[in-house]
Parts: C-alpha cells; sequence; structure tokens
C-alpha cells in the first residue's frame, strides 16, 4: 500500500489559505478518484475538494474550522503500489490546479497577494486587505498578537485589534509606504475612533446569526465605501425603439434558440461599446498606480436563491455578438442561483452591472466592486409622458423610460468622464436600430 497526499488546492492567484468547514469522509472510509473529500471555505468562494486518488482515507490531517494554507496536505490517501517513504510527497501542479472546476457560493472580491514580513510571519489576503484599509502599518501588524496557527494574525485577531486600537500612534512601514499612503495613515491616526452603535433588544424581537458569505458581502461592501470616494451621475433613456424591438423578436428567438433574450445582455453590449470609447473606466487603482486593462471583463451581479450575491463575469465580452451575449448571461445567471459556478468564473472583472429593475426599482446607487473603480444600475423600463421634438413641433407622448445610475471612484474618475460615459451608453440605448436582426 501507498500513502498519497490531499493537497490543499490552489483556488486563484489570490488565494492563499482556506478554512476546513465540513469533512464529508471519515477516517476508514472507501473513496473513488475525483469523489468529493471535503468542503472548503475562503474569503471569496466555498468549494470541495476532490479526491485525486482512488483508495481508503487513512489519515485527517486537519480538523473541521481549520485554516490550512495552498499546497499543505490535508489528508492521506491509502491505495495500491509501493510502500510509500517517510519524506512528504512533492506537490503536484495538477493537484493544486484540480480545484479549477469546484462549485461557488460566493462573491467575487479580488484581494492582495499573500504577504510575509521580514520575520517570516504569513499574512493572509484578507489580513492585508483589512490592515491596509484601517492604515495599519507592517511594523504595527508585526505587533499584533495572533491566535491562528503558528502564532498567526486571523481576522478576528486583526478586527479585535481595530476595535481596542483607540487613537494610539500607528507604525509605518518605512520608505516602503507612497508618500500618499503616509499622509492618509497620519489622517488615520487624527480621526476619532469610529463607535459602533449600541444596539437594544424590544420584546418579540428576533436575533437571526448572520451566515459567513453575508459576513463577507458586508465586509467588501464597507471596505469599498472606505477605499474609494462615491459618486453617483444619474440619466434617463428613452428605450421605446429598443422596447418595441425586443417586442417584436422575442419570440422567433426564443423558438429559434431555446431561451428568453432579456435586456440584460443588451445593456452589456451597449456598456462595452462605451467602454471603447471611454477606455479609462476600464482600469483599477494600485496605489499612486493606474492599471489600464486590456480585455473587457464584464460583470453582472446575480442574486441567489439563499439571498446572498454573487456577480459572474463574462470575459472578453466585448468580442461577442447579442447572441453569443444572450447565450452566456442566460448561462451564467442560472448556474449562479444554483451555485454551479467555477471559481474562474467569478474573477477578473473589470466592470460592473447590476439590474435594480428587476426587483421594481426605478434606480439605485450602487457600490463599486473593488478594484475596479465603476458600476452601474440600470432600472425598471416604464411607460411615461415625454415630451417628442417633431418637425410641427413639441409633442407629449407616452415612452418607454428608464433610469441609469453610474457610481464611479472619485480618486480616478470625475465628474466628466463619469457622467460622459453613462450618458454614452444611454445614447446606445437610445439610437437602436428596430430593423436590427439577430
Amino acid at each position: 500500500m501507498a500513502s498519497k497526499p490531499i493537497l490543499m488546492p490552489k483556488m486563484g492567484e489570490s488565494i492563499a489559505e482556506a478554512t476546513i468547514t465540513k469533512w464529508l469522509k471519515n477516517e476508514g472510509d472507501r473513496i473513488e478518484k475525483d469523489e468529493p473529500l471535503v468542503e472548503i471555505a475562503t474569503d471569496k468562494v466555498d468549494s470541495e475538494i476532490p479526491s485525486t486518488e482512488e483508495g481508503v482515507l487513512s489519515k485527517i490531517l486537519f480538523q473541521e474550522g481549520d485554516v490550512v494554507p495552498v499546497g499543505e496536505p490535508v489528508a492521506h490517501i491509502e491505495t495500491g503500489g509501493e510502500a510509500s517513504s517517510d519524506a512528504p510527497a512533492p506537490i503536484k501542479e495538477e493537484a493544486i490546479a484540480h480545484i479549477e472546476t469546484a462549485k461557488v457560493e460566493a462573491i467575487v472580491n479580488t484581494q492582495p497577494e499573500a504577504i510575509t514580513s521580514n520575520g517570516d510571519r504569513f499574512y493572509s489576503p484578507l489580513v492585508m486587505n483589512i490592515a491596509r484599509t484601517e492604515g495599519i502599518g507592517m511594523a504595527e501588524l508585526e505587533n499584533i498578537p495572533g491566535t491562528g496557527k503558528e502564532g498567526r494574525v486571523t481576522k478576528g485577531d486583526i478586527l479585535k485589534y481595530v476595535e481596542n486600537r483607540g487613537s494610539a500612534t500607528q507604525e509605518t512601514s518605512g520608505n516602503s509606504a507612497s508618500p500618499a499612503t503616509k499622509a492618509v495613515e497620519t489622517s488615520k491616526t487624527d480621526s476619532p475612533k469610529i463607535h459602533k452603535p449600541a444596539v437594544s433588544m424590544n420584546a418579540g424581537d428576533e436575533i437571526i446569526e448572520m451566515g459567513r458569505v453575508r459576513k463577507l458581502i458586508a465586509d467588501h461592501m464597507v471596505m469599498s465605501k472606505t477605499v474609494s470616494p462615491h459618486v453617483t451621475s444619474f440619466v434617463e433613456a428613452d428605450v421605446t425603439d429598443l422596447f418595441l424591438w425586443r417586442e417584436k423578436i422575442k419570440h422567433d428567438f426564443k423558438a429559434r434558440e431555446g431561451q428568453n433574450i432579456t435586456f440584460t445582455p443588451i445593456f452589456v453590449e451597449a456598456i462595452t461599446r462605451a467602454i471603447k470609447d471611454f477606455p479609462m473606466i476600464n482600469i483599477s487603482v494600485d496605489g499612486d498606480k493606474i492599471i489600464k486593462r486590456k480585455n473587457i471583463n464584464v460583470g453582472i451581479a446575480v442574486a441567489q436563491n439563499n439571498g446572498n450575491l454573487i456577480v459572474p463575469v463574462i470575459k472578453n465580452a466585448d468580442n461577442m455578438n447579442l447572441i453569443g451575449l444572450t447565450r452566456t448571461v442566460n448561462d451564467l445567471a442560472v448556474r449562479a442561483r444554483d451555485n454551479k459556478l467555477s471559481p474562474d468564473e467569478i474573477q477578473g472583472g473589470t466592470y460592473t452591472l447590476t439590474n435594480v429593475g428587476g426587483f421594481g426599482n426605478v434606480m439605485g446607487t450602487p457600490v463599486i466592486n473593488q478594484p475596479q473603480v465603476a458600476i452601474m444600475a440600470v432600472g425598471a423600463i416604464r411607460k411615461k409622458p415625454a415630451v417628442l421634438e417633431t418637425k410641427y413641433g413639441d409633442v407629449i407622448a407616452i415612452r418607454y423610460m428608464m433610469y441609469l445610475s453610474h457610481s464611479y471612484d472619485h480618486r480616478v474618475v470625475d465628474g466628466a468622464l463619469g457622467g460622459m460615459f453613462v450618458r454614452r451608453v444611454a445614447d446606445y440605448l437610445e439610437q437602436w436600430d428596430t430593423e436590427r436582426e439577430i
């Protein structure tokens, strides 16, 4: 018999560790190759690790709740063959990459790379992100007591430290910080501590424990509002021609393609065209550097059946025609609601669309999906009286109208660019070709 390790796989370039949430097999159980072995969770996704070997689960190395670095063995499988050596088995690239097809049930949120200090102390991407958001320098981070494995700082440790930090003078990481970063850290030192409001309980109130994914969403939203000064511009668009065109072709399209054509792929197409006109919307910010994205990858916010939010990404959306966008949007939306997306399908977005009109809302002020710099909300399409200019003079007519809301990061997107971009998207929707074939 040979003992083969089952490794904590790599689930994306920015994920350095995962938490064991549930073992699906017990020691001594028989397991087939590719059969799910254990459920894990990261700050981005929930996944299953499939067994890379066929045999008997001989040893479980970590318990539920333990945090395990990527590439670390989590269990051993006894298989047929030569006896195993006492030396640890090398990490195989195919085993590490195996999880890329695992299912996902969380939000997309690109984190910074895992970082170790000069003292070889490991910090997870989530801990480093909180540290940057709170203006905690590396020297200060080194002095935070850790309750994790080998004294590592956990999310709970750093949040507790931040809560008790008060107005203590924070240390910086010396010359490694940019002048802008030092200025932010200095301002944070001088700012009063923000206290959470006290919440009283009344008779009949019910306490509902916040789930792990909901906590992640909450942390991501607070982080985004802290990192980016949000500005929102609004445009009202007359989409009568577009609305009537879709009404005209939707039944034939359903009969031919076997699926519905919704407004979402049409909005995505208009956004990709506008991004080509204004490429400085398709960027990210890294300290005092601007990263201009080559690819146009549009995320679409999807409400899951369990009430959580997930943002699958349409990669290279500008290279697809309307039929391709429709198929991709429908496929991603269905699998997103059923928690059947792969990790790769929720990463790499460069711009996000959220359709609040699907819930009957006329407009919204969306929060930027970091590290992007802009997001658009589209509202419900409603019939309204509007003034039309004709060669015979102005008239009032019933038109199909909708609002577009564009939130953007005012650090790098000024009002002129943010306003022109949303106006250009509206122009593409208003100037729809009613004779367009699909």
